[in-house]
């Protein structure tokens, strides 16, 4: 059975990760991309369908963190007998992922154990195994190649390979593990210490760059460096997770493939990277967002792949048992097919915010986003599937709405802060038609409050971006008793759910659990209100989530106490690196903050 959520952490080599549990095992591998099919998949069935283990005989403690500001991480495993630490990290050379373990004998001697199942294909295809001479052992199947090199003696039965051996106080022991394509000859072997080095040289010399958050500066940047992780080095893309199918609701259906780039949360990603001083990688999500939309404003996706692919069809493993028996294990995300009119809102916005930071822009682009709010302005006023991918309809969404003036009103302060040519007067004209129009039908009389669609009367998590993007004020009273009615319906032990009745609105079972990004996000409110001390409390609960070495996973299931859904999850943390900021500078730790923040400020500077 596989570890809980929170019990995993990640490395990576920024084309692809894994996932190590606390007892050592890497139960979740897609090589050589992060969308990639997996050879480990023993955290959506069990080691049959693909793991590696190396863990102590017996019993034992562990502990384990990251080796400050990079991404190799240190496992200590206590036991009666001794002390060994175990330090993982991640690698690529030229067409070859490595997966490197090191075994160090602290104290005493230890009894330990390692066994390796590789299973191609989601834990279905059993590779050829053979020996070479220089001890090595070679798994191929098809198109696929790992090569496992082990300092100790492998034995071979029941279709996966085991040692047993000691380690003693002194001792250093090098595993390595190199996939490659199988027609291809074979590279040499990788140098642990070699890699281990240049790891922690690449991820300290990138960290450097960060200037801190006052009292959060620790978490932020772990979960910069996790961002960091789920970007591409060559594309630019940055994936929404690591990981499909890990469930919004154990034992459910709600179990969807996050590796990904949506669009909503790569630009959220930008926002966090520019404020906090990595405008390489800005520049490089810049490049692979205007490749993946160009073409016909029509065909804008919500989503696409880490190179810009469109193509996502989605279909179901039977051979997997899911996450705890949470059934069917999915491949690809048929959300793709989906409008939702706020995408348009976050490109506006995080090209205009990219342009007031000195983010390169040229005459192409400015064309592109003139084309997509032409479009825009044709389709703004027809239903949409809404920001939470719901399966049961179009409908007109309040969110969608402000995040179609949003559009607009970036585009024209893009325009007039710039010098850019554009329609001003038909896109002022618009800018007021839809604004006019969210605060007629989103608004409900009767509540005094924001709903989620035209005509509804239930609340949605989504209308707290309503003060976020400027859209109104924080202390509107309509804002604010839409935050009241919110802290009113949709607060689940002190944290809050999407929306109302959140486990039959798309058609499937099971109740999810609370959505950690919309807890930053009232926590952000709380702040433009004035509420401090709300805003640290939520905050502080929040932080308290992260596993042991600082990840959060999409959601938090307050009942069973525990992270579920995809892990480690890009949303999450750019909501806490967001609101580490705001209330950095709220309390006059930092000069900047965080994405949305961000741009209300550069939006009062432009205005």
């Amino acid at each position: 059975m596989p570890a809980k959520i929170e019990n995993y952490a990640i490395i990576g080599n920024c084309e692809t990760a894994a996932l190590v549990s606390r007892a050592g095992s890497i139960d979740w591998l897609c090589l050589p991309r992060f969308d990639s099919s997996a050879c480990f998949a023993a955290i959506l069935g069990d080691d049959n369908n693909g793991r590696w283990l190396i863990t102590p005989i017996g019993k034992f403690e562990t502990t384990r963190c990251y080796r400050h500001g990079t991404l190799i991480l240190e496992t200590s495993f206590k036991t009666a007998t001794g002390e060994v630490k175990m330090i993982d990290c991640m690698s690529r050379r030229d067409g070859v992922c490595d997966v490197v373990r090191r075994i160090h004998g602290v104290s005493g001697t230890v009894k330990m154990h390692t066994d390796i199942v590789i299973r191609f294909d989601y834990g279905a295809t059993v590779p050829w195994v053979s020996r070479e001479d220089d001890g090595s052992i070679r798994f191929v199947a098809g198109p696929d190649r790992v090569i496992l090199n082990a300092p100790v003696t492998m034995h071979d039965h029941d279709l996966r390979s085991t040692a047993e051996f000691d380690v003693s106080e002194g001792d250093c022991l090098d595993f390595s593990l190199s996939w490659s394509l199988s027609y291809r000859p074979i590279s040499t072997h990788p140098s642990v210490s070699d890699i281990l080095k240049s790891n922690d040289e690449r991820w300290t010399e990138w960290t450097s760059r960060f200037e801190g958050a006052g009292d959060y500066s620790e978490m932020v940047l772990r979960s910069l460096i996790t961002l960091k992780a789920l970007t591409h080095f060559e594309t630019g893309g940055i994936v929404a997770a690591a990981t499909t199918s890990l469930p919004e609701a154990i034992g459910g259906p709600r179990n969807w493939d996050y590796r990904y780039c949506w669009l909503r949360d790569a630009t959220l990603s930008l926002y966090a990277l520019i404020e906090c001083n990595f405008i390489e990688e800005a520049n490089a999500w810049q490049q692979w967002l205007l490749r993946a939309v160009a073409g016909s404003p029509a065909q804008l996706q919500i989503m696409y792949g880490l190179a810009g692919e469109r193509r996502l069809d989605e279909w179901e493993i039977p051979w997997l048992a899911g996450y705890e028996n949470s059934k069917p294990v999915r491949i690809g995300n048929a959300a793709a097919g989906q409008v939702q009119l706020d995408v348009y809102g976050e490109v506006m916005n995080a090209l205009y915010f990219g342009r007031t930071k000195g983010m390169a822009s040229d005459g192409a682009t400015w064309a592109l986003e003139r084309a997509l709010i032409d479009h825009l302005a044709k389709i703004w006023a027809e239903p949409d599937d809404g920001i939470w991918e719901q399966r049961g309809g179009k409908r007109h969404f309040t969110h969608s709405k402000v995040m179609a003036w949003v559009a607009i009103d970036r585009a024209i302060r893009s325009a007039e802060t710039f010098g850019l040519e554009a329609p001003l007067k038909v896109w002022h004209k618009l800018r007021a038609a839809i604004h006019a129009d969210v605060c007629e039908k989103g608004y409900n009389q009767e509540l005094g409050c924001f709903v989620q669609s035209y005509g509804s009367n239930i609340l949605d998590a989504a209308l707290l971006m309503i003060p976020l993007v400027d859209f109104l004020p924080a202390d509107d009273p309509r804002v604010k008793n839409t935050i009241a009615m919110i802290e009113k319906t949709l607060l689940r032990d002190g944290f809050v759910a999407r929306y109302e009745n959140a486990k039959a609105d798309d058609g499937l079972p099971g109740s999810e659990g609370v959505f950690l990004a919309c807890s930053f996000w009232l926590a952000d409110n709380y702040i433009l209100l004035g509420r401090l001390d709300d805003a640290k409390k939520l905050f502080d609960r929040l932080t308290a989530l992260c596993n042991d070495v600082g990840l959060l996973s999409e959601e938090y299931d307050p009942v069973g106490k525990r992270q579920i859904g995809n892990f480690p999850q890009a949303f999450s943390h750019i909501g806490l690196i967001n609101t580490a900021f705001a209330l950095a500078q709220a309390h006059g730790q930092s000069k900047g903050h965080g994405s949305f923040m961000s741009a209300q400020t550069e939006l009062a500077n432009a205005g």
